[in-house]
C-alpha cells in the first residue's frame, strides 16, 4: 500500500512536466496525452520497481516515458512502412482493374441482395472462392450454400434482365 501512495505522489508531482516532455517530442502534439496515459499505466504496473529515493523515482518515471515514446516511434515507423507497401499494392491493383464506374449496375444489384446471399456472391465472384470454400468461411452446410448461391444467381438475373416494354 505504501508503494501505491508513493506512485500516486510521484505522478501528481510530475504529470504536467511529463506531458511537456512528451509533447515536445511527438507529432502531432495531441498524441502526447495518449503517451502520458500509457506512461502512467506502465508506471503503475511496474510500481514495485519504483526506487526509494525521490529523485531516483522521478528519473525512473522519465525512463518509463522515454521507453513508451521509443515504442510509439517504432510503431509510427512500422505504420508508415506498411502504408508505403500498401500504396504500391493499391497502385498495382488500380492499374490492373477496370474503372469502378464500370459495372455499377451489377454492384447495385449485388448490394440489393439479402445479406446472406450478397456475402456468398461477393466471396465467389469478387474474392475468387469456390462455393464450397465460401460455405466454409460463412460456416454453412455446403448444400445450403449451393441453394443460396442458385437463389442469388436467379435474383441477379432478374435484376439485370433488360426491361421489355
Amino acid at each position: 500500500m505504501v508503494r501505491d501512495d508513493r506512485i500516486r505522489t510521484l505522478v501528481d508531482a510530475n504529470a504536467a512536466d511529463l506531458l511537456g516532455y512528451l509533447s515536445r517530442r511527438v507529432t502531432p502534439r495531441e498524441d502526447a496525452a495518449d503517451l502520458l496515459g500509457e506512461t502512467l499505466l506502465t508506471a503503475w504496473r511496474r510500481r514495485r520497481d519504483l526506487p526509494d529515493e525521490p529523485e531516483n523515482a522521478r528519473m525512473w518515471l522519465y525512463g518509463v516515458a522515454r521507453r513508451v515514446l521509443a515504442n510509439h516511434r517504432r510503431g509510427v515507423r512500422r505504420r508508415r512502412a506498411l502504408a508505403d507497401r500498401l500504396g504500391v499494392e493499391v497502385a498495382g491493383f488500380v492499374a490492373t482493374h477496370p474503372d469502378p464506374a464500370e459495372g455499377q449496375e451489377v454492384r447495385d444489384a449485388v448490394a440489393a441482395l439479402p445479406e446472406e446471399l450478397r456475402e456468398l456472391v461477393m466471396l465467389v465472384h469478387w474474392d475468387g472462392f469456390g462455393v464450397g470454400e465460401a460455405a466454409d468461411l460463412l460456416e454453412l452446410n455446403a448444400s445450403t450454400a449451393r441453394t443460396r448461391y442458385q437463389r442469388a444467381r436467379q435474383l441477379l438475373a432478374e435484376a439485370l434482365a433488360p426491361v421489355v416494354s
